[in-house]
């Protein structure tokens, strides 16, 4: 079956080039093959092409007609396994979790099973009038991360 062998040979790439890693792999019903890949430290378009050529190069088009598209998840697209946040700690990101609570702030850190997350915000002073300006942190849970997208600054 082409997706097999699609995923074997992706393995094989990956393992050659252990900084990227597979985000997304589709076969349609007509042999229409997409492969979305992200890297330690982002993609370019030698990844995208190595990883093509690993598939390409590899599968006989008299045995299987495909078509194949690799490309690298977009900016704006959530990312969605917990390799990707490690590229993006000291951005800013805006993080939904499962329990409908929202998050808007930078990414300090990144471990196994959490991230954290500071911010800046104004709030009534304790004692008088007026604001001021109080740092604030949210851990969140991996697993309670309902979305997570890097907000990108203009």
């Amino acid at each position: 079956m082409l997706e097999e062998q699609v995923k074997s040979l992706l393995s094989d790439a990956f393992a050659e080039r252990d900084d990227l890693f597979l985000i997304e792999l589709k076969v349609s019903s007509d042999n229409a093959v997409k492969v979305i890949i992200d890297g330690d430290k982002g993609v370019t378009l030698q990844d995208c092409m190595f990883v093509s050529r690993a598939i390409e190069h590899n599968l006989d088009r008299e045995e299987e007609d495909f078509s194949l598209q690799v490309h690298s998840s977009g900016a704006t697209e959530p990312l969605v396994m917990p390799r990707q946040y490690h590229q993006h700690v000291g951005r800013e990101l805006e993080v939904k979790t499962n329990d409908d609570e929202s998050f808007q702030g930078r990414l300090d850190h990144i471990s196994d099973n959490k991230v954290i997350l500071k911010w800046k915000a104004r709030e009534p002073k304790p004692i008088g009038k007026g604001k001021h300006t109080v740092q604030k942190e949210a851990v969140i849970a991996l697993d309670n991360i309902k979305q997570a997208k890097v907000k990108i600054k203009f």
